[in-house]
């Protein structure tokens, strides 16, 4: 078995470009919608975008940022993909269980309470107690019984039903900046889960770095 952390990519072009940056775009493209609201298109100029976006931010006037879109791609626990795909207004495309086949080895995501390194597992781990080991050995026995059901004739649809929430996935999904902002600010804050926190902090942090009028107005809680 592999075990891996989780990680994410950014999908959607918001970094540099050598010219100007992809968030720069989006504001522009914000600021365009934006202003047939006020009928102030004559007030668009080459640095007006952002104090335009933060503008409307301030005034409540999400609706706005909804123009503009951005896809990510996320490697994590099947666990935390269950909560993700709760938010309605986003578009997913997730790795199948029932049509991907795991006989080569099965990978699973490690948590973050657990110091436990990252890597192949070649050998079960010895039955001492002690947490990391106990998931270890979960983790280890999870894929031995799934190997061993499709030996016998199980489709790999069947024999998931063996594998654990800590079993890796990889999703898709695409949200406008309205939805990111919503979900940002509910899966990075203290009462979320400590695997959402870990995917979702360093998706904002990037986010922030290259686009940062539309995601500075809240903190992350680590």
């Amino acid at each position: 078995m592999i075990l891996v952390k989780p990680s994410h990519e950014v999908l959607t072009k918001i970094g540099f470009d050598g010219v100007i940056s992809h968030g720069d775009r989006m504001l522009r493209s914000i600021e365009a919608a934006g202003r047939v609201c006020y009928k102030s298109e004559d007030k668009i100029s080459a640095d007006s975008a952002k104090k335009f976006v933060a503008g409307i931010l301030k005034r409540g006037h999400e609706s706005v940022v909804e123009h503009e879109n951005i896809t990510v791609k996320i490697i994590c626990d099947r666990g935390v993909t269950h909560e993700i795909v709760r938010h309605r207004l986003v578009a997913y495309s997730q790795e199948s269980t029932r049509y991907c086949n795991y006989r080569g080895g099965v990978t699973f995501v490690i948590p973050p309470w657990l110091r436990v390194p990252e890597g192949e597992v070649l050998a079960c781990p010895p039955f001492t107690g002690l947490a990391e080991e106990l998931w270890l050995r979960n983790c280890w026995l999870s894929e031995s019984h799934y190997k061993d059901l499709l030996k016998l004739g199980w489709t790999p649809q069947q024999a998931r039903s063996v594998l654990p929430n800590s079993l890796k996935t990889e999703i898709v999904m695409t949200a406008n900046i309205r939805e990111w902002r919503h979900i940002l600010k509910l899966r990075t804050s203290k009462a979320a889960h400590p695997q959402m926190q870990e995917v979702m902090i360093p998706i904002l942090k990037e986010f922030r770095t290259w686009i940062p009028i539309l995601f500075d107005d809240f903190e992350e809680e680590e």
